[in-house]
C-alpha cells in the first residue's frame, strides 16, 4: 500500500524573512539561551538571507552582546560536564563542531575543576559497574571501559578508576 505525496505549490514551501524581519526573531532565538556564531549562521541561512545579510546581523548581534562566543564556551562546557557528565575529550568535540576558536575552548574548559572531574569519573564508573550482570570480570571491565570513554573520558583515567573500583569491589 502506497501513500500519495501531498504537492505544495511553490510560494508555500518556504517563506524568506526579510532582514528587519530576521534581527528581531534571530534576537529571540539568542536571548533564549547562549548560541554560538556557528548556530546564528545557521539559522539565519534558513531563513533564507542570503551571506553579506547573515555576516551583517550576526556582527550586529555580537555588538549588542546577544552573542559571544567566550559565555557560549563557559555555558556549553558547564552543562555537558554538571548535567550530561560529559569528559573533556567528548566535551572539546563538541565545542570544535561549533567551529570555536582555540582560545574560547581554552578558556571553558577551565570551568572543569580537576577534583570534581575525577570524582564524577569514579562514580560514573562505581555506577556502571554496579549496574552491569556480567560474571566474567574481563567482560565487565571492558564494557565500563567501554561506557567511560565513550563519555568522553581519558584512557588513562579511565583505567585508574577502574583499578580503584575494581578494589572496592
Amino acid at each position: 500500500m502506497s501513500f500519495l505525496r501531498k504537492e505544495y505549490p511553490d510560494d508555500q514551501q518556504k517563506k524568506t524573512l526579510t532582514p528587519s524581519q530576521a534581527k528581531v526573531k534571530i534576537a529571540a532565538f539568542c536571548a533564549y539561551q547562549e548560541r554560538s556564531q556557528q548556530e546564528v549562521r545557521d539559522k539565519l541561512y534558513s531563513y533564507g538571507l542570503y551571506t553579506e545579510e547573515v555576516e551583517e546581523l550576526i556582527s550586529v548581534m555580537i555588538t549588542e552582546n546577544f552573542v559571544n562566543e567566550e559565555r557560549f564556551a563557559v555555558a556549553y562546557v558547564r552543562g555537558k560536564f554538571h548535567l550530561k557528565k560529559w569528559g573533556r575529550l567528548k566535551i572539546e568535540q563538541g565545542l570544535k563542531q561549533h567551529r570555536l576558536t582555540a582560545n574560547c575552548i581554552k578558556l571553558g574548559m577551565r570551568e572543569i575543576d580537576p577534583e570534581k572531574y575525577w570524582n564524577m569519573l569514579v562514580k560514573l564508573a562505581e555506577n556502571k559497574w554496579a549496574s552491569i550482570k556480567e560474571n566474567d570480570p574481563f567482560k565487565k571491565k571492558a564494557k565500563v571501559h567501554r561506557f567511560l570513554v565513550s563519555r568522553g573520558f581519558e584512557n588513562d583515567l579511565v583505567m585508574a578508576a577502574l583499578e580503584e573500583v575494581k578494589r572496592e569491589d
